[in-house]
């Protein structure tokens, strides 16, 4: 059973990237998928989040409009597209799943189930 985020790189503002969360030993289809990130001496924070059924996605205010997260029709994967990137959005990315609706919907990374590996986005003129 494994998860890994992959798909980052060093880009300068303005640019996109896209990650892709890959799942092997489960079916990634049947759980809701949170993509979150983190900084140095600062908490994880949830930026998005696609529901069990994927009849609903959550995203942080900060990211609305610029980052879009989809499943891979059946690649086992979920990714998120990052656009118009900032330098506040360089941070380790990380995506999890096993994650309640109720948390999911509050993009909270309290409680998650499974943590995937996570990739760096670096964002620098």
């Amino acid at each position: 059973v494994r998860l890994v985020a992959s798909g980052g790189d060093s880009v300068q503002p303005g640019g996109a990237l896209t990650l892709t969360c890959t799942a092997s030993g489960f079916a990634l289809d049947d759980y809701a998928v949170g993509w979150f990130r983190q900084t140095p001496g600062k908490e994880r924070e949830g930026i998005s989040c696609l529901s069990e059924n994927s009849d609903a996605t959550y995203y942080r205010d900060s990211v609305k409009g610029r980052f879009t997260t989809s499943r891979g029709n059946g690649k086992n994967t979920v990714s998120l597209h990052v656009n118009s990137l900032k330098p506040e959005d360089k941070a380790i990315y990380f995506c999890a799943t096993h994650i309640s609706d109720y948390l999911c919907a509050q993009l909270s990374a309290g409680d998650v189930g499974r943590w995937g590996q996570g990739t760096q986005v670096t964002v620098a003129s």
